[in-house]
């Protein structure tokens, strides 16, 4: 009897998926490979449902070309999402998500691109060469320890606005498991919020009555989306979806700003450039009614992206990240224009951590958006020669005297790409 989806899930989570992988592929039908590509999946490292070897499955069964890891402050799950790429046949690339500090540059106060915090950003390493994995991990470490101290702090913060509902969570019992912790994952704010979703689910229940609960005891608003998510109690997706509405709606009144845990935004940077990764800010832009539901309707950088943009490429980044679902058309024109106009690398990815979320972006297929393909397999290409000479990656000197104009580098390395993955099935 065939497996459904949990079942399959559950499997490519377990202690033995990547043997199961191989299983998979031996006896699974698969889709076409098409076009599409992904290169912003987080995984069991940071928040998601995925281990690596089940966000490569599923990448795969979605029928992406490639898939990229990218998890927060954690790049733990590298060697077993290379792995899982190999066995299923799809090229994939490896990248670090984290928070910066721009305190000490024009944008301090500004709200970039981080909902929770002023002078905070999120960006992305990408294309990280394979033998420089143990660097970036040695980075982050003490990073997340950190952060863990920030987290428990949280935890009492929450732990107080619920006590008169007589709900509680505790941080080694509670939050602490769902994470990978001690295999070198971060822990998050999801977590926080996970943890408090089981218990509030536990407490007070599903469906109406806990609608109920949330706008009558915590008058605090639901959206008719979410609400109508939370009032079907047979909902597979119910766990993620509270986990949403904590987070844009209640996190705000327990969140603590993170500040040591955030390295200067030069200090991440010159990392990059250390180990021959590519530095990327990841645009959000002003948030309406986006399809995640973990972001409330919010102004971030298009008030002042003219004179961001060129300040990111000052500083030394090399490319900007951004998801054409978030966006309307005018934002997409207008941050595209301002990469072009600049010389950054523009990359996509759908910002994988919720079972509701499909591997593939529908709207990256527009032919506008073409040149995000090319992107990924330069990606793939920059990763797999900066892994073999840190001279050969994209935008290395030698790279760059020989092709000196970024589109005419972008394309040769797509080709370096596609070559060298095919070389390897």
């Amino acid at each position: 009897m065939a497996l459904n989806h949990e079942e399959v899930l559950a499997r490519l989570n377990g202690p033995r998926r990547l043997e199961y992988l191989a299983e998979l592929m031996e006896t699974e039908t698969h889709p076409a490979r098409g076009k599409d590509v992904n290169n912003h999946i987080h995984t069991i490292y940071s928040f998601s449902p995925y281990s690596p070897t089940a966000a490569v499955w599923f990448a795969r069964q979605a029928g992406l070309c490639t898939c990229g890891l990218m998890d927060h402050d954690s790049i733990s799950g590298a060697d077993e999402f290379l792995k899982a790429a190999r066995i299923a046949g799809i090229a994939a690339t490896i990248g670090v998500e984290c928070r910066v500090s721009f305190a000490n540059t024009p944008f301090v106060g500004r709200h970039l691109n981080n909902q929770d915090q002023a002078s905070i950003a999120y960006i992305a390493l990408h294309g990280i060469p394979h033998n420089r994995v143990d660097e970036v991990s040695a980075f982050f470490a003490p990073r997340r320890e950190m952060r863990n101290q920030r987290n428990r702090k949280m935890v009492l913060a929450l732990n107080e606005l619920m006590k008169s509902f007589d709900i509680a969570v505790d941080f080694d019992r509670d939050v602490l498991p769902l994470s990978e912790y001690e295999r070198g994952g971060s822990v998050t704010e999801r977590h926080i919020a996970c943890a408090l979703a089981v218990r509030m689910m536990e407490t007070i229940g599903k469906g109406k009555i806990l609608v109920d609960f949330i706008k009558n005891e915590m008058k605090l608003p639901l959206s008719a989306r979410t609400e109508a998510y939370l009032l079907d109690e047979e909902n597979p997706f119910f766990r993620f979806d509270l986990i949403a509405w904590i987070k844009s709606t209640l996190l705000r009144q327990f969140y603590i700003d993170a500040e040591e845990e955030c390295p200067d935004v030069r200090e991440v940077l010159a990392l990059s450039e250390r180990i021959g990764a590519i530095s990327a800010y990841a645009y959000l832009g002003d948030v309406v009614n986006i399809a995640t539901a973990d972001k409330q309707d919010q102004c971030f950088e298009d008030a002042y992206l003219d004179d961001l943009i060129p300040y990111l490429h000052e500083l030394g980044f090399r490319a900007v990240t951004y998801m054409p679902f978030r966006n309307t058309r005018e934002q997409l024109r207008r941050i595209r224009g301002l990469c072009e106009k600049h010389a950054l690398f523009q990359i996509s990815g759908e910002d994988i951590n919720s079972p509701r979320q499909p591997f593939v972006c529908e709207a990256q297929r527009d032919p506008a958006f073409r040149n995000l393909y090319d992107a990924a397999w330069a990606l793939i290409g920059h990763e797999r020669r900066a892994t073999l000479d840190m001279q050969d990656g994209l935008f290395s000197e030698r790279s760059v005297r020989q092709w000196p104009d970024l589109n005419d580098r972008i394309a040769a390395f797509s080709a370096f790409g596609q070559e060298m993955f095919t070389k390897d099935i």
